[in-house]
C-alpha cells in the first residue's frame, strides 16, 4: 500500500511540475502607452516577455533526474544491496 501512495505522490509532483513549467511570462494586456515625439523612432512597440521557459525547463529536468536519482538509491539501500 506504500509503494502505491508513493507512485501516485511521485506522479501527482510530475504532474504539477509539468503544469507550472507552462506558465509563460506574458507582458501585461494594458493598452501600451502613446509613442513619444521627438527622439528614437517613434514607433510604438511593446516590451518583450521575460524569457524563462529556458530556465524552468532545466530546472525541471535537473530537478526530475535528481529525484531518479534519490529514489534510485533509496529503493536499492532499502533492500539490502549496498
Amino acid at each position: 500500500m506504500k509503494t502505491l501512495r508513493k507512485t501516485i505522490l511521485s506522479l501527482a509532483f510530475v504532474l504539477a511540475g509539468i503544469s507550472i513549467s507552462k506558465v509563460s511570462a506574458d507582458p501585461p494586456s494594458d493598452p501600451p502607452p502613446p509613442p513619444g515625439g521627438g527622439h528614437g523612432s517613434g514607433s510604438n512597440q511593446a516590451p518583450a516577455g521575460a524569457p524563462i521557459d529556458g530556465g524552468l525547463g532545466i530546472l525541471f529536468v535537473l530537478g526530475t533526474a535528481f529525484a531518479g536519482i534519490k529514489h534510485y538509491t533509496n529503493r536499492h539501500n532499502s533492500r539490502g544491496n549496498r
